[in-house]
């Protein structure tokens, strides 16, 4: 009964943290305090869902996994105020949309969200010259002063079929497609200043976890995109835990 309460207060907190106008570290200390590594993947999945909506929910698990738990307020508000600053220099890069996550410990991440239609022709995984900017920058501004963040790609797809092909088979092109993207995105910024080791998953989820209605041409836009996130690395959660992240 214990443990259960104090899982439903720490979800009582998530549903604070989500109406409120936080920043980061504010977030990070909250979080932090109520039990750092208690949280754990499952409630961090549940957590991703109350700020990001589904697809918090599919990837909060995922997202840091196999890393260890920070633990008490002081370094959760050392990696919320990391966060702070690496949010603040995406914001800056053209093209990309950019939001709060929460890694699988409870603690707060960056999601960058780029437009396929930005990045590829339709159908298509070679990236275009524009996109090609936006990632420079990104790679440049955001990963290689960042290098000791861990980062995951994740591709995504709307539902239209493929011409010639069935359901089942538009499916699975579009699974393809997805996967081809995300690998697209992260070599391409390993060619321009991210670190390799720093890349830890890269994964394409097809027409999974829709953030937009796919019976419109606006909603299906939205759903063809290449989702970045930052999440703190073991690194910076011993730091943290240590007091000596910046």
């Amino acid at each position: 009964m214990k443990a259960k309460k104090i899982i439903l207060g720490a979800l009582a907190m998530a549903l604070v943290l989500s109406g409120c106008n936080m920043n980061n570290t504010t977030k990070g200390g909250l979080i932090g305090g109520a039990g750092g590594g208690a949280l754990g993947a499952g409630l961090g999945a549940a957590i991703g869902a109350l700020i990001n909506g589904s697809s918090g929910a599919k990837l909060g698990a995922a997202i840091g996994a196999g890393v260890g738990a920070a633990g008490g307020t002081t370094a959760g508000v050392l990696i919320g105020k990391k966060m702070d600053k690496a949010k603040k220099e995406a914001e800056a890069i053209a093209n990309a949309q950019v939001s709060d996550a929460v890694d699988q410990n409870g603690y707060q991440a960056v999601k960058v969200t780029f437009d396929s239609g930005i990045l590829f022709q339709s159908g298509k995984s070679v990236l275009n010259a524009a996109a090609q900017s936006s990632l420079i920058q990104f790679a440049t501004n955001v990963l290689a002063p960042n290098a000791d963040m861990n980062v995951g790609i994740v591709g995504y797809t709307d539902n239209d079929p493929w011409k010639g092909k069935t359901a089942e088979q538009s499916v699975a092109a579009n699974q393809k497609l997805s996967e081809q993207r995300a690998e697209a995105v992260s070599n391409f910024l390993q060619k321009n200043g991210a670190a390799a080791k720093q890349i830890k998953e890269v994964v394409g989820l097809g027409e999974s976890n829709p953030v937009a209605d796919n019976s419109t041409a606006a909603g299906k836009q939205q759903n063809r995109r290449v989702e970045v996130y930052l999440y703190a690395s073991q690194a910076m959660i011993d730091a943290a835990n240590a007091g000596t992240l910046k």
